[in-house]
C-alpha cells in the first residue's frame, strides 16, 4: 500500500514545530504554508484511497469475467455448404415437397 511508503501524514505536518532562529522566517507564512500542504497531503490521501477501492473493483470485474465461459464457437468442420443442406432439409419437412415441385 502505498500509505506504507509515506513518511509524513497531515497531522504530523501540523503539529511540527520550529525553532525560531535569529532571522527567521515569519511563523505566519510558515503556518499558511503548511496549511496548504496539509490540505494537498488530504487530498492525496483520500484520491488514493479512491483509485485503490477503483482498482480493486476492477480486479473482481475481471476475475469474474475469466471466469464465465466463453461463447462457443460454431463446431468445426461446419461449412455454408451444411447449414444450406440442412435448411434446405427442414424446408422440405416443415413445408412438403410443395416447394420443390
Amino acid at each position: 500500500m502505498i500509505s506504507d511508503k509515506v513518511k509524513l501524514t497531515a497531522k504530523d505536518i501540523l503539529e511540527k514545530e520550529f525553532k525560531s532562529g535569529m532571522r527567521g522566517y515569519k511563523s505566519e507564512d510558515v503556518d499558511k504554508f503548511l496549511d496548504l500542504i496539509i490540505k494537498d497531503y488530504e487530498t492525496f490521501h483520500q484520491e488514493i484511497e479512491e483509485l485503490q477501492q477503483e482498482n480493486l473493483r476492477l480486479k473482481k470485474q475481471v476475475e469474474g469475467a475469466n471466469k464465465r465461459p466463453a461463447a462457443q464457437p460454431q463446431a468445426s468442420g461446419t461449412t455454408n455448404f451444411d447449414i444450406l443442406k440442412r435448411l434446405s432439409n427442414l424446408e422440405k419437412h416443415v413445408f412438403g415437397n410443395k416447394l420443390y415441385d
